[in-house]
């Protein structure tokens, strides 16, 4: 990137984006530990994502004189035994401020802090077994996008940002579930006042954050969406002083196209 003047990186099917996970951060060796701390301190600008597990980030744990911990923007705290601990992993004052990650008690609950998470907001994740992870990836990998790899014979040039208006191609599974604008619409109107977050609107619209986030400045645009606070959204109502919802056929107001169809069965959990 040096070589070629370039600042920020265009992941591409054949240049991607890197993401290292890292359980156990504890027991790096040391060399291990200044690779780490140089990618947390220069990663993000080159694509390359940091997720760390650790069961207690001390200092000693995550290294003396890193950047890694201070590069850590968005944390995830479990249930803790004691209040320290998640002033610990979330910050100094987080517990007064009214993080009670001592306070979890079902199985799978967590607390997360990071720029669109500003307030303590208990959320629970899933237990993915073998046999789950299996038949997810068995129903999701027909619609893997094809890497250069996969089609020796035929060049491929890296995927654009997505266009206004843009719609899926014909065999890209269209006739099997929902387009993907279907199911943000959706999404957005099912929203209820907190609205829904970006990140959970990639999940489901299966699309990128730089997708979702032009559709949602279409819906904006027209007066069909709001935005609730930061990163989160939900279709406008009468009450905002925008135009309500569109039509009642599954489709995205204002964009051409037939009525979503129904997940196979399997679909999604």
């Amino acid at each position: 990137m040096a070589a070629e003047g370039k600042r920020v990186w265009e992941p591409t099917p054949d240049d991607p984006a890197l993401i290292i996970i890292v359980d156990e951060w504890a027991e790096l060796r040391d060399e291990a530990r200044a690779f780490a701390d140089s990618i947390a301190r220069r990663g993000r600008a080159v694509a390359e994502n940091l997720i760390a597990a650790t069961q207690r980030p001390t200092q000693d744990a995550m290294g003396k004189g890193t950047a890694v911990r201070s590069q850590m923007d968005i944390r995830i705290c479990l249930r803790v035994r004691e209040k320290r601990d998640a002033d610990l992993i979330l910050g100094p004052g987080a517990v007064t401020a009214g993080w009670h990650a001592h306070e979890l008690t079902r199985p799978g609950e967590f607390l997360i802090s990071g720029p669109e998470h500003g307030t303590p907001e208990r959320n629970r994740a899933y237990l993915l077994t073998d046999e789950r992870i299996a038949r997810h990836a068995a129903h999701c990998a027909p619609a893997r996008p094809r890497l250069p790899a996969d089609r020796p014979d035929t060049p491929q040039s890296p995927p654009g940002p997505p266009q206004p208006g843009e719609r899926p191609s014909p065999g890209s599974h269209d006739d099997e579930r929902p387009a993907p604008e279907t199911v943000l619409w959706e999404a957005l109107s099912g929203a209820g006042p907190d609205g829904v977050s970006v990140g959970d609107l990639e999940a489901a619209c299966g699309r990128t954050r730089r997708w979702v986030y032009y559709r949602l400045r279409e819906h904006a645009a027209a007066g069909r969406a709001v935005q609730v606070r930061r990163g989160y959204w939900r279709a406008a109502r009468p009450s905002d002083g925008r135009p309500g919802p569109g039509p009642k056929d599954g489709r995205p107001p204002g964009r051409p196209g037939r009525p979503g169809r129904r997940m196979p069965d399997g679909g999604g959990e």
